[in-house]
């Protein structure tokens, strides 16, 4: 039987400068390459007003998976061109070969869209933008929140957030390649009404260690947008659902006086330590959690 344990949550650290640490940091993502973590993160703006809040990502790399030395200026930053002008949210990144993948939420405040983005470069500081991965549409409204994997038969999937009658749903997407075209298909698992996820989801980060099996590190909510971190497995072709937790695998701490009451999965890595969950909780600060399987999970 499946089942994971958090063993320790600890906050990840950044070493910035002017203007980054005075912005609220959240959606970090996560990954190794050549012995470093790597990582991309939105970075926000204070501001009283929603529409004067403008999300940018920053990279950032380290040795331990926990304290980033972030540069100085945005990797992709709002514009010039109206799919992102007014905020780049929530990287998602995959690394093939010599090429890095980032697929990000564009927003337009005028016309009030988002729209799933996709940049391109040699290396995560080096990113050029390739325009619109996931178009905004009636059947799919403002995609965003990115999980993309490669699947047994050299295919990929894109699973992303939309809205639609009110609640955010999980939509999965195909494509022969890394960077599409991407072909929508029926969405896998639905909100479960009653439950802890049981009217907003929002996907997370996948593990494919075991390829006849991948883990995908969810989000869920109530109506009220009380947002935890669960866990749900598929078949090798992300067809159907094989199994999923009944409980919420992280709950926030309580927070502040005004703190939304958000948990939300961005990446993960799976090593000889086990699993680290990188998240983010009142849509403000990064945390990371080391997951353990249970035996013969």
């Amino acid at each position: 039987m499946m089942a994971f344990t958090v063993k320790q949550i600890e906050p990840l650290q950044l070493v910035r400068t002017s203007p980054l640490e005075e912005m609220y940091t959240l959606s970090p993502f996560v990954w190794r390459a050549q012995g470093t973590y790597e990582l991309l993160l939105r970075a926000v703006n204070h501001s009283d007003i929603a529409a004067e809040k403008v999300a940018r990502i920053y990279y950032g790399r380290s040795a331990d998976g926990l304290r980033f030395e972030m540069d100085d200026h945005p990797v992709i930053a709002p514009g010039p061109g109206d799919d992102d002008k007014d905020g780049c949210e929530d990287p998602t990144v995959a690394v093939l070969e010599d090429r890095t993948y980032v697929y990000y939420t564009g927003w337009n405040q005028t016309i009030q869209k988002g729209q799933l983005l996709l940049a391109t470069g040699p290396d995560g500081e080096h990113l050029h933008k390739r325009g619109i991965a996931i178009p905004y549409s009636d059947d799919v409204m403002n995609p965003k929140e990115a999980a993309i994997v490669s699947i047994p038969d050299g295919t990929w999937r894109l699973f992303f957030e939309y809205a639609q009658s009110d609640a955010s749903r999980v939509g999965i997407a195909s494509a022969p390649t890394v960077d599409g075209p991407w072909t929508i298909l029926s969405p896998i698992f639905e909100a479960r009404p009653g439950q802890w996820d049981g009217w907003h989801l929002s996907p997370g980060p996948v593990l494919s260690s075991d390829p006849m099996r991948p883990v995908m590190f969810y989000n869920g909510a109530t109506r009220d947008a009380r947002w935890r971190i669960g866990w749900i497995a598929f078949d090798a072709g992300f067809t159907r659902v094989v199994a999923r937790g009944d409980d919420p695998l992280i709950t926030p701490p309580p927070g502040a006086p005004g703190d939304t009451d958000i948990a939300f999965a961005a990446s993960a890595i799976e090593g000889n330590n086990g699993i680290y969950l990188y998240y983010s909780i009142a849509d403000k600060a990064m945390m990371r959690a080391q997951i353990e399987r249970a035996p013969g999970a």
